[in-house]
């Protein structure tokens, strides 16, 4: 009966939402229902989950705490007044995340999503520079929107060769496709570092607005660069009078680890700051953190109708009480290295891992052809068939689509590390 329910809700999903909409599985899956890092399938089974909604629930599901934050807000039964009135709950979350930030004199403005946040901010950068060109890493994804998708460099992601800005590429963190992947840590970023030089020089006109980076690549396959790559572009950024908007959608709230935001790793603090999923723990949430001299630099009136709203806020600021309270950054770091020390383990037993990368709950997997370096896409999509079957949901991605991606709700536990390891090592076996 089940499968007949998920089979029946398959085909009306066919029938009127769009083609290019991605769904997992050669079976899609329906979750009912969760609790603690297990979701429960229409299919009714249970699974451990390894992907956190693309990093989005970061405390995993029926979280007490966010749950009395959203029942609060009901209570009240206003939900929404629009940013036209003031919010309490928005204006005390921007007064926290602008001390977070770490940027200085800074302001927030907060909308729906992290495309949404991407979108503010080149519109902050390109009319403080008055230029509209932009500087992207390859291998990058910011979102769906027109502009987010002029400046993603992965094909498969950008559905449109049009786009408002003019965009140049340049060489990134990933390393395992790089040509400069075998140069130590120092030299690797100097290399990048002439590379964005060069590319300023010979493809823009000098007057470029802003580079954007995410400090790991998400979408891209958790791509992971030598700590301080940015820091060594950042020099030059200045010498051109260029922006940096440092993308933190994936990265924020402590997830790699070792920092709070991903940009500390490479020891310098972004102009421009965007962020999204986890923070909301599933609600619908994102923003930009800018200096006030950037963020109150639009000429023209503006809102964000949904951005900021008392419900979504009010579950933003119990997030991260949560967060903080108990410290889930160190948690990101210990269990995030135990996953990492078993995943290089089981790289090591098969050939079909060609690299084994990642930060604090953010770690990946590229197959390739054994023997090879040749991406293998039909291993990934088989490896997400396997784990599925033994009840475990991860996530895949790269340039080339033979990425798995594993980021687990930040609340993820040794015993649970351990595991979603043992279902992957069973899962990796069966593709040999």
């Amino acid at each position: 009966m089940l499968a007949g329910m998920t089979d029946d809700l398959l085909a009306r999903h066919r029938a009127v939402l769009p083609n290019w909409m991605t769904l997992y599985y050669e079976q899609p899956l329906e979750i009912v229902g969760g609790s603690g890092r297990r979701l429960r399938g229409g299919d009714g089974r249970d699974y451990l989950d390894f992907f956190a909604g693309i990093l989005t629930n970061m405390l995993g599901y029926d979280v007490p705490e966010v749950r009395a934050a959203i029942d609060r807000v009901l209570d009240r039964g206003v939900v929404h007044t629009s940013t036209l009135y003031l919010i309490r709950d928005q204006v005390e979350l921007a007064e926290r995340i602008a001390k977070l930030s770490g940027i200085p004199d800074a302001k927030v403005f907060f909308c729906s999503s992290g495309t949404e946040a991407n979108e503010m901010a080149l519109l902050l950068a390109t009319q403080a520079r008055r230029s509209a060109q932009v500087l992207a890493l390859r291998n990058s994804y910011h979102g769906r929107s027109f502009a987010a998708m002029g400046i993603t460099g992965i094909r498969g992601w950008s559905a449109s060769a049009l786009s408002p800005v003019q965009v140049s590429y340049v060489h990134g963190g990933y390393r395992y496709r790089s040509p400069f992947r075998d140069l130590p840590d120092a030299d690797y970023n100097a290399a990048c570092a002439a590379d964005l030089r060069d590319v300023i020089e010979s493809t823009t006109a000098g007057d470029v607005a802003c580079m954007i980076a995410e400090p790991v690549q998400g979408v891209g396959g958790f791509i992971v660069p030598p700590d301080g790559m940015l820091g060594a572009m950042k020099p030059i950024l200045d010498e051109y009078g260029i922006l940096l908007i440092s993308d933190e959608v994936q990265t924020g709230w402590g997830r790699t680890g070792e920092h709070f935001w991903g940009i500390e790793a490479h020891g310098v603090t972004p102009d421009i700051m965007t962020f999204a999923k986890g923070v909301g723990n599933g609600m619908a949430i994102g923003g930009v953190v800018a200096r006030a001299e950037l963020m109150d630099n639009l000429p023209a009136n503006s809102i964000s109708t949904f951005g900021g709203n008392p419900l979504a806020t009010a579950a933003a600021a119990a997030t991260i009480d949560y967060l903080l309270e108990h410290d889930l950054q160190a948690n990101a770091l210990k269990v995030g290295n135990q996953l990492l020390r078993g995943l290089r383990d089981l790289g090591e037993d098969t050939d079909a891992v060609g690299d084994v990368r990642g930060k604090g709950l953010m770690a990946a997997i590229e197959l390739v052809r054994p023997g090879t370096d040749t991406p293998d896409v039909a291993a990934a999509s088989k490896l997400m068939e396997e784990t599925r079957a033994r009840g475990l949901l991860i996530g895949k991605g790269g340039k080339h689509g033979n990425v798995i991606r594993i980021a687990p709700p930040l609340t993820l536990t040794e015993a649970e590390a351990d595991e979603g390891l043992g279902m992957l090592a069973d899962s990796l076996r069966a593709l040999d």
